[in-house]
């Protein structure tokens, strides 16, 4: 087994900010103390003298122009669960560590990688480009994973041997072990793991106790780790709550990508699609603006949901400035993605026509798009029409041609020869325009395939109505 663990050190700024990107100095407020005092700070805000532990007011006579937000533990808890919906698509069994980590068993899935250092590669690129700074480490360990994903990013070590020699030269402070067995352990003159791994094990357990004990059997691999498996929700429902009122669909986009990417994670984990989801903006008194965003087949791309979801929206008319924004998905279908051939050659940059569909609709409205439906009506003349289809009605039996002329001309000169006929078509008694034609597909001195009828019960008279491709 190999166990991956991700840690995410800007984890609770990506929550904090999820309404609009970090940008200059910022903190992080601890609501658990008894006093406002500083939790977290960005580099920006470090290099101006910000520490944690800090009163805000004494943060600020540092830092002026310093950003402060209340951590949200919840939101914290939301994004990482998403983590691990996108990390579903490297490992069967992904495992949460709150409140910034995350273990993923990825032994199993070396093979189909092509190896460790691509899936390492996949895993990091799709981090960056969804903006998550983050640290990584392997080891056959979950827990020494854990440990080495703090103190040495990059780290790969397949061999329990190799593992224990690297975990002994590290200091006791990134040991992983309580905070009170340090500062014993310390007392006693102990300062690296390998110090305390020499001890024997009964006069170990009376210095740290059993949980220390336990830990350190842990990390060197003398234990096991009992790692629940997150399982991703059939459904997805997220809402962002908004620290003040956003007036227009600018301000809105930023959340509305976090909202989306979340979705495509989820999706990615369920290897599903979402056909049809819903937009809901919050504004004052109550009101609220549903907009829904059908697709013509199920989708999971994140850009491309956002595309869709950003068009919509920016075409609805919003009454009043925005409170929060919520995304709910409940129908989440599998994801069939279209059947390729083999040797299909390269395409060019164009859009197939579900995407083209879809964009349209979105930018214009469904009602700005026709198309061609069929009508019940055995008169060819009479059979389609262009319109938003609402129920499907069967095609006439027999070969039809492509293309059907406004109205049926004399054919000059006659056909060469019938290829198929006749089809008898009789209807319209009934509205005045009674028609009997027998129908036959015919070849024209030029070799085209045409279609063509004559009145029942004649031999000359041909009329042309259409032509087969």
């Amino acid at each position: 087994m190999l166990w991956a663990c991700l840690r995410f050190p800007g984890l609770a700024f990506s929550a904090a900010f999820a309404v609009a990107p970090e940008a200059g100095p910022s903190a992080l407020l601890d609501t658990h103390a008894r006093q406002r005092l500083i939790a977290t700070a960005n580099d920006d805000a470090r290099a101006q003298g910000v520490r944690r532990g800090q009163s805000i007011a004494a943060a600020r006579a540092l830092c002026p122009a310093l950003e402060v937000r209340p951590r949200d533990r919840e939101a914290e808890k939301r994004l990482l669960a998403e983590l691990a919906a996108w990390c579903y698509q490297f490992s069967g069994h992904v495992s949460l560590v709150p409140p910034n980590a995350i273990l993923m068993e990825v032994g199993a899935s070396l093979r189909l990688f092509d190896g460790w250092p691509v899936l390492a590669d996949r895993v990091r690129g799709g981090l960056v480009e969804q903006g998550h700074p983050h640290t990584l480490a392997a080891t056959p360990f979950a827990s020494a994973s854990w440990v080495f994903a703090a103190t040495a990013d990059g780290m790969v070590i397949p061999e329990r041997q190799g593992v224990v020699r690297m975990l002994g030269a590290l200091p006791l402070t990134q040991s992983g072990l309580p905070a009170t067995a340090i500062s014993g352990l310390h007392a006693m003159g102990f300062r690296r793991l390998d110090d305390v791994f020499r001890l024997p094990r009964p006069e170990l357990t009376r210095r740290i106790g059993r949980a220390g004990v336990s830990w350190l059997d842990r990390i060197r691999g003398q234990a096991a780790d009992a790692l629940p498996a997150w399982q991703p929700p059939a459904s997805f429902l997220q809402k962002i709550e908004f620290d003040a009122e956003l007036d227009g669909s600018q301000p809105l986009l930023f959340p509305l990508r976090r909202l989306t990417r979340a979705l495509a994670n989820l999706l990615a984990a369920r290897d599903g699609g979402v056909q049809r989801f819903t937009l809901t903006l919050e504004h004052a008194r109550g009101e609220t603006t549903r907009i829904t965003v059908a697709m013509a087949a199920p989708q999971r791309d994140a850009e491309r949901l956002f595309e869709l979801a950003r068009t919509r929206l920016e075409r609805a008319t919003l009454p009043a400035p925005a409170r929060a924004i919520e995304l709910h998905a409940d129908e989440l279908p599998v994801f069939r993605p279209p059947v390729r051939d083999l040797f299909e050659p390269i395409r060019g940059d164009g859009l197939d026509w579900p995407t083209l569909d879809e964009r349209l609709r979105a930018r214009l409205g469904d009602a700005a798009l026709r198309q061609l439906m069929v009508v019940n009506d055995h008169r060819p003349e009479r059979a389609s029409r262009y319109g938003v289809p609402t129920a499907t009605t069967g095609l006439p039996r027999g070969r039809r041609p492509l293309w059907l002329l406004p109205r049926p001309q004399p054919m000059r000169p006659e056909p060469v020869a019938v290829l198929a006929g006749p089809e008898r078509i009789e209807s319209g008694w009934w509205d005045g325009a009674d028609t009997r034609r027998d129908y036959y597909i015919v070849r024209t001195v030029n070799g085209q395939q045409a279609w063509a009828y004559l009145p029942p019960g004649t031999l000359d008279g041909w009329m042309l109505h259409g032509w087969f491709a």
